[in-house]
């Protein structure tokens, strides 16, 4: 049996989410999906942040057998009211997605080292991580040998839905056309993972997921967070 991830989706601890969560985990097994991680906003879990990840593992159990699940937390890094507080502690959670940190605002400045505080694995969420390397200057595959060698991965999300405006990532086009891209993410050994960004169960297309995951495999790359 082949194995499909999908490791960023949204439940009602999101503002911007809506559903219970089994809902979307019940969705993802009808899908062919399976593993799942639901992985809310840090600003939307807040103080609830116990009950979040009690609610998860409880799932994980009732699920045994049927769906790999896994309790997830996609951060902001922007710097406003929705960035963590300094020295914030996710260790509770199996794995933390980064967004914005291509924003001329985020607080992850050096993002290695950011990630390194939050004491669980890191990912970076719908992100041209080769525009960001040119942006900052980096070389790419020293920079991404430097985010494996951190135990980070790279998202490619695949969402099309009604809250993202049916919008796809167009990185995510090009890294799939890209054989150049795929050579350096090989070599430095970074993995990469997949992510729906689902805000809404009827807006779920596990096809997508799939297509992706099916990819990532044919090409030889390691699609485990």
């Amino acid at each position: 049996m082949k194995n499909y991830h999908d490791i960023h989706s949204h439940s009602y601890y999101s503002g911007c989410g809506r559903d219970d969560p089994h809902l979307m985990i019940d969705a993802a097994i009808a899908g062919g999906i399976t593993h799942f991680g639901i992985s809310d906003h840090n600003y939307g879990i807040g103080e609830r942040k116990a009950q979040y990840i009690e609610e998860i593992n409880a799932l994980k159990e009732e699920y045994k057998g049927r769906i790999t699940l896994y309790c997830g937390v996609e951060i902001c890094t922007c710097n406003d009211h929705r960035a963590p507080a300094d020295g914030e502690d996710f260790a509770g959670f199996d794995y933390a997605l980064m967004e914005d940190i291509d924003n001329d605002n985020t607080v992850a400045t050096d993002l290695i080292g950011y990630a390194k505080t939050f004491k669980c694995p890191c990912g970076i969420a719908h992100t041209d991580m080769f525009a960001y390397c040119e942006k900052k200057g980096f070389d790419p595959l020293e920079f991404f040998t430097k985010m494996a060698e951190a135990g980070m991965f790279w998202e490619m999300n695949v969402s099309y839905d009604s809250i993202h405006h049916y919008r796809e990532h167009e990185y995510v086009k090009e890294f799939m056309r890209n054989e150049e891209q795929q050579r350096i993410i090989r070599e430095a050994g970074l993995r990469v993972t997949v992510g729906f960004d689902g805000h809404r169960v009827e807006d779920y297309l596990p096809e997508r997921v799939i297509k992706m995951n099916e990819f990532l495999e044919n090409n030889n790359f390691s699609k485990n967070y």
